[in-house]
């Protein structure tokens, strides 16, 4: 058994503000199986980034083993070829057979290693470069969200696969599979870094337990602080009032007293500023034990969503629907029936590639608020509600780029409240300068889940978005979305999102 020594690691990005990490200080096992938990934008991925060597840090990082990355950087040459010319560039001691037993492990054909890899599902994508991780021996794996875009049977061999398996650490935010996989976390707080046995259950029950504490403790603080500060007020007061009586006095409404009682007041009044100056110091230990307690709360803002309501009760209908794509031989829906009634969150739910965005991207050509260009041919009934309002969020976030105040612009949107969502969903004020282009997968995200809560719509269409989101910011969207019972049609993998939202599942 060795050891992934991290000895006072501080690391930023040129031309960054803040550090990423700074005197950071920790060590795992390496046959533990870590799931690795942080806010987006935390420094996770920068981390595996620093293990592999890609970035130059100050501090040290020592190890004894030899470490694999997922997802593999693919160049734009690679993206054109089929998987089988560039597996072995990527992983030179990868052999092919390996990752057809893998790729067959995880509930996927071979033939896909030999089509264009830009032809292939997200999904499809993904599975190769899972089964090229997974086809080496002996190496320490460095696993990046594996199983975003992955369909629900693909995730639960995932799931078992790396439960058998030892010697990783998994960046993940999906719930069901850190349970499944992990014993240990190594998590990102607010201020702190913390490595804890047990799986993601585990650790939150015990981070709401000890987050529960700390507030109480604060609270305790605050109200000895105050009686503290009352009672230094009240003594100060005291020694005020007392030290006006040394000089001038009535000697004949004040017959007890002559010159030599100015001393005594004297020394009264001193006293009394020596307790004064004792409850301060008493002030200040309380004030240095309260700090810092509050740090590593997770706090989750309230989102809110502003929907309109239709006068029609159903708002989609498709019955006997056939919808086949100009470039495809065969129909990808046939004979396909759905029926969204106002105030219902229904869930499309199978495996990749059996026609769940074609679905969502036919009745947002019916409808008209889907701008791209694909050619079809259709049958069958689908009717859209008259006039209706349809918020989208598309599972791909590569066309974002800019500022905040040009994305805002280019979609009419108001630029403060944009910002307070986004704030809401714990984007940091510094990330409002950066080009889009620079954030994280999961920031990314949460721009456009952030401008369709904007959005008043009648029908909220969402395809995969939680794919990168952090598990504090699904459980503040599953809490929205279970308040303000907006209509929606979702495709999600995440089985405990999809599980606690949709009130109705189609299965494709």
């Amino acid at each position: 058994m060795s050891q992934i020594r991290v000895n006072d690691l501080t690391f930023y990005y040129e031309g960054s503000f803040d550090n990423i990490f700074e005197g950071v200080s920790f060590s795992v096992d390496t046959n533990w199986k870590l799931g690795f938990i942080g806010r987006n934008g935390k420094g996770k991925t920068t981390f595996l980034d620093l293990l592999m060597g890609r970035y130059s840090y100050k501090g040290t990082i020592e190890s004894s083993v030899r470490f694999a990355y997922f997802p593999y950087k693919l160049t734009d040459e690679q993206r054109t070829l089929c998987a089988s010319e560039f597996i072995s560039d990527i992983r030179p001691d990868c052999e092919e057979w390996r990752v057809i037993c893998e790729l067959s492990q995880i509930g996927e054909e071979a033939d896909i290693l030999y089509r264009p890899f830009s032809t292939l599902s997200p999904g499809e994508r993904t599975k190769i470069l899972l089964a090229v991780l997974f086809s080496g021996e002996n190496d320490f794996l460095l696993i990046d969200e594996p199983t975003n875009h992955l369909d629900q049977d693909a995730r639960e061999k995932v799931k078992n696969y790396l439960a058998s398996k030892k010697g990783f650490i998994l960046v993940s935010h999906d719930r069901d599979l850190l349970d499944a996989c992990i014993d240990h976390v190594l998590v990102l707080n607010r201020k702190s870094i913390e490595v804890q046995s047990g799986n993601f259950t585990s650790w939150w029950e015990n981070k709401q337990k000890k987050d529960q504490f700390a507030a109480s403790e604060n609270e305790k603080h605050k109200k000895e602080i105050k009686k503290l500060r009352q009672a230094a007020k009240r003594t100060s007061d005291w020694a005020d009032k007392n030290e006006r009586t040394k000089i001038g006095f009535d000697p004949i409404k004040e017959n007890d007293r002559c010159i030599s009682t100015r001393s005594f007041i004297g020394a009264k009044t001193k006293k009394m500023q020596s307790r004064v100056k004792s409850i301060e110091k008493r002030i200040g230990r309380e004030i240095e034990e309260k700090e810092g307690l509050l740090s590593d709360i997770e706090r989750t803002p309230e989102l809110k969503l502003s929907q309109l309501i239709h006068h029609k009760n159903t708002l989609i209908n498709m019955k006997g629907y056939t919808f086949r794509y100009e470039s495809a031989p065969e129909p990808i829906l046939r004979g396909f029936d759905l029926e969204i009634k106002r105030g219902e969150r229904v869930a499309l739910h199978g495996e990749n590639g059996c026609g769940k965005s074609t679905v969502i991207r036919a009745i947002l050509s019916k409808s008209g608020a889907y701008s791209g260009d694909i050619r079809f041919e259709d049958s069958g009934l689908c009717e859209i509600a008259g006039g209706l309002v349809i918020s989208y969020i598309d599972q791909n976030t590569s066309g974002l780029s800019g500022t905040v105040e040009e994305f805002c612009t280019e979609n009419g949107l108001d630029r403060s409240m944009f910002c307070t969502i986004l704030r809401q969903l714990d984007f940091e004020r510094a990330q409002f300068s950066k080009n889009m282009r620079d954030y994280s997968e999961g920031q990314k995200k949460k721009v456009l889940i952030a401008s369709s809560l904007m959005t008043q719509a009648h029908l909220y269409i969402w395809d995969e978005p939680l794919n990168y989101i952090d598990v504090f910011s699904r459980m503040q969207i599953e809490k929205l979305l279970l308040d303000h019972a907006p209509t929606m049609l979702f495709v999600e993998h995440d089985i405990r999102f999809r599980e606690k939202i949709a009130t109705k599942t189609i299965e494709l």
